[in-house]
C-alpha cells in the first residue's frame, strides 16, 4: 500500500518544483542538499531565466564553500575567453535574462563580469584566501541568506 495516487494538480505541481541530483566517485564527498524552501516555493516556470540562474548558482557556490578549509576561498573562472579567475564577493540578476558577478581579478584590480544566463559558464576553484584576512570570505552562505528576500 505504498503507492499513492496523485491527482492532476499534484503531478503538475511536483513537475513545477526543481529538483536536484549528483553523484561523485568519491564516497566522502557530500552530494548537494535538497532544494531550499526559499526556491523551492516558486515553481520554475514563474522564475525568469535570469533568477533561476542566480538561485542555483548560490546553491553550487554554498556547497563547494563546505567543502573549503580555512586557508581557501571561492573563486570563478569563465571559460570562453581572457575573463580569467574572479574571487566571488558578489552576485546579483537582472531580469529576465542577466546575471552578473562582482569581485577582484588575479590582480587584486575590481571586476564585474556581467552575462546573458545562455552564454552562463563557470568553473568554480578554491584560491588561497587573501592574506589580510583572519578568516575566508564565505559568500555563498551570504547569498544563501538573501534568497528568501529575493522578489519580496
Amino acid at each position: 500500500m505504498g503507492d499513492e495516487i496523485e491527482t492532476s494538480a499534484e503531478a503538475a505541481e511536483a513537475a513545477a518544483l526543481p529538483r536536484r541530483h549528483e553523484v561523485h566517485a568519491d564516497p566522502n564527498v557530500e552530494p548537494c542538499k535538497d532544494v531550499p524552501e526559499a526556491v523551492a516555493k516558486t515553481p520554475v516556470a514563474q522564475k525568469s531565466p535570469a533568477e533561476w540562474a542566480y538561485e542555483r548558482l548560490i546553491l553550487y557556490i554554498q556547497n563547494f564553500e563546505e567543502q573549503l578549509d580555512n586557508e581557501h576561498e571561492v573563486a570563478m573562472g569563465f571559460t570562453g575567453g581572457d575573463a580569467g579567475v574572479l574571487r566571488i564577493e558578489g552576485m546579483g540578476f537582472f531580469d529576465p535574462d542577466m546575471v552578473t558577478f562582482y569581485g577582484t581579478d588575479s590582480s587584486g584590480i575590481k571586476t564585474q563580469l556581467v552575462q546573458h544566463v545562455s552564454q552562463l559558464s563557470v568553473m568554480l576553484r578554491a584560491l588561497p584566501k587573501q592574506v589580510e584576512r583572519d578568516q575566508p570570505n564565505r559568500i555563498g552562505f551570504r547569498l544563501a541568506a538573501d534568497l528568501g528576500k529575493v522578489g519580496n
